[in-house]
């Protein structure tokens, strides 16, 4: 058997290629994952992922009151989230790797600010002579 043999280690068969291909979307992970983090309660990752109906939705509700928005960041982090016909909007693995990272930190950087401003705020109020 030669390397082009179907069925042969390391071969790729064409057919499954076109496959995967015509399943992948055209649309950018990174792109996609940051509308869906920044402007998604505007459904903006709706919009380019050419689901107007929707995204509109989105917009009117404000991203379905944070639940939506939610949602759907963690479908594209996860490699879940799909374009208007279908098709799977795939990132590689570091970009899937960086998206989580990044959000993580920024979720984390959040909370830890917000826990220093409410202490802050408690220790302000027991200084007496300050209101």
């Amino acid at each position: 058997m030669t390397a082009d043999t179907p069925g042969t280690p390391g071969t790729v068969n064409p057919q499954v290629a076109r496959a995967a291909a015509a399943t992948t979307s055209d649309r950018s992970f990174i792109a996609t994952w940051l509308f869906a983090w920044l402007l998604g309660v505007f459904g903006v990752d709706r919009f380019y992922l050419g689901k107007v109906g929707t995204g509109v939705l989105k917009l009117l509700t404000i991203g379905g009151l944070g639940i939506w928005w939610l949602i759907d960041l963690v479908l594209t982090l996860a490699n879940a989230q799909r374009d208007h016909e279908g098709r799977r909007v795939i990132g590689t693995r570091q970009e899937q790797t960086i998206g989580w990272i990044v959000t993580a930190v920024v979720v984390l950087l959040g909370w830890v600010t917000s826990a220093m401003t409410q202490a802050f705020s408690v220790l302000v109020g027991q200084i007496p002579g300050v209101s």
